[in-house]
């Protein structure tokens, strides 16, 4: 195979340049929203610039996060049939809007956050395929809620969010129920604590 000339070197490196530097001028007027998605794991300014690229920056469009996700084609496709609910082959949406979500995911599979720790829980369980289309689903999300408030700014909950949390509450909900089984009392779990909820009186 024959090498570039530096020629044609040259004038791929300049073509580069000038891309570049429309699209710095394209995305001046979104630099807020930029530093806004750039701070989601895996993201970075290339890849928001991508994300407002696609998805545009006007989240009024979409009533709900979940409308967006939806919109992307990034949500679980379920087909219900005679009470069975069946998964079915996710359609295919944005390509473009596609490949960010999926470079983004990939950059998470083993980063220690929250995204992280999504995408190894669903990989283990369901496959790789379906934990990157979770973790984009969730960075949809994320997106949506940042482009709808000016002020909000990215939090990332952390690698050990579902042990520390989500695996705490559902200890404390069956172990609520176990004792509940025991007394007959009704009891439930509100802000961390176990409440004895009194029947009412007749």
């Amino acid at each position: 195979m024959t090498p570039p000339s530096s020629s044609s070197t040259a004038a791929n490196t300049e073509q580069i340049t000038v891309l570049d530097t429309r699209i710095e001028e394209l995305v001046a007027p979104f630099c807020h929203q930029v530093e806004q998605l750039a701070e989601i794991p895996g993201i970075a300014s290339i890849g928001a610039a991508e994300l407002i690229a696609e998805i545009g920056v006007d989240m009024t469009r979409f009533p709900t996060a979940a409308h967006l996700v939806s919109w992307a084609k990034f949500a679980p496709a379920v087909h219900e049939s005679a009470g069975t609910k069946k998964q079915k082959k996710r359609p295919k949406g944005n390509p473009w809007l596609a490949a960010t979500l999926g470079n983004a995911a990939g950059a998470q599979t083993r980063a220690r956050t929250f995204l992280g720790a999504r995408y190894r829980r669903i990989a283990r369980r369901r496959g790789k395929g379906k934990a990157m289309v979770a973790v984009g689903n969730s960075i949809l999300t994320i997106a949506w809620h940042l482009l709808s408030d000016p002020d909000s700014r990215f939090h990332d909950l952390g690698a050990d969010y579902y042990e520390t949390r989500i695996n705490a509450e559902r200890r404390a909900r069956n172990l609520a129920s176990a004792l509940q089984a025991v007394t007959g009392q009704k009891i439930i779990i509100q802000g961390g604590k176990a409440i004895i909820v009194e029947p009412e009186a007749a």
